[in-house]
């Protein structure tokens, strides 16, 4: 999509959770706790960003609304000097949305309906019941982005694994999978940063949390 905007978008993928480390399905639950491992990828990322940007950087902060990225965001914001409280959150932000598919643990899933990631592209297939599709997180981080043009300079955007990898896609330009009716970009493990400045994404941080199936 078309943006006005002149700032540098730092988009990072929150630290491991309870649910990850317990392998249940965790989507759009609103509050999973980090791990230790959490928040030491957190700290990682704070650390890395610190180096990057120096303290106190002129940045506007987002999360989504869940706690697991205000958690992380929070660890972030003490390594730059920045007021947590100023943060800002919005639903459109979320992971994506599992249905009835949405706490289980991923062995009686498996049992029970067999395969449920698609593992050339990291992406969960259609859940039954009430499950989201790429294209629905597509519209509502569209709509986020029309609605933050106007953000003025950097910013930092805490989110999720699925949901991330299609705001990545839409703000780059990446060709929609028809498959999943929605643009993806490549999956990155938990802790990770990217910087998108003028439709070009970079790595600016690797993390060392897990890849595709934890969201």
């Amino acid at each position: 999509m078309a943006s006005t905007r002149k700032g540098r978008d730092f988009i990072a993928r929150h630290g491991e959770t309870v649910f990850n480390i317990a392998r249940r399905m965790q989507g759009d639950h609103p509050h999973t706790p980090l791990t230790r491992a959490g928040f030491a990828q957190a700290d990682a990322m704070g650390a890395a960003l610190r180096e990057l940007l120096g303290p106190k950087p002129k940045l506007t902060l987002w999360a989504s609304s869940a706690g697991r990225a205000l958690q992380t965001l929070a660890v972030i914001a003490e390594h730059l000097e920045l007021d947590w409280h100023q943060a800002r959150t919005d639903d459109r932000l979320v992971e994506i949305g599992m249905g009835r598919w949405s706490g289980r643990y991923y062995a009686d899933l498996e049992q029970e309906v067999g395969s449920f990631l698609d593992t050339e592209h990291g992406l969960y297939t259609r859940a039954p019941e009430g499950g989201e599709w790429y294209d629905a997180i597509a519209a509502r981080v569209s709509g986020w982005l029309a609605d933050t043009d106007e953000d003025p300079g950097d910013r930092l955007v805490i989110m999720h694994g699925m949901s991330s990898r299609i705001l990545r896609g839409v703000m780059t330009g990446r060709d929609v999978l028809p498959q999943f009716d929605a643009a993806v970009a490549p999956d990155l493990p938990q802790g990770s940063i990217v910087r998108i400045e003028g439709g070009v994404e970079t790595v600016v941080h690797l993390g060392t949390g897990r890849g595709a199936a934890p969201a």
